[in-house]
């Protein structure tokens, strides 16, 4: 006699029709969760915010590169004064 065995229990099927759907619909959902958060409980800022913020972080970007610009000089300086003594 032949014994037939059931699937052990919990295990999913293993076509892969099944494991693509079921992929395919985690996806969907995790785009539709998404979209879900981003519209209605993000709290996005006015154009002035926004603008306001954007001046800020130009005038920080300039500070910030003439204090490179500022250091790469030195160190310029410096480099070429050790080399001419090098010489």
């Amino acid at each position: 006699m032949v014994e037939h065995r059931s699937p052990k229990p919990g295990v999913g099927s293993s076509s892969l029709s099944f494991r693509a759907n079921y992929r395919k619909m985690k996806i969907v959902n995790y785009i539709q969760e998404s979209y879900s958060e981003l519209a209605h409980k993000v709290s996005w800022p006015s154009r002035q915010e926004l603008s306001n913020s954007a001046v800020v972080v130009l005038i920080a970007s300039v500070i910030i590169a003439l204090i490179v610009w500022v250091i790469d000089m030195g160190f310029e300086n410096l480099m070429s004064t050790i080399y001419s003594l090098i010489r």
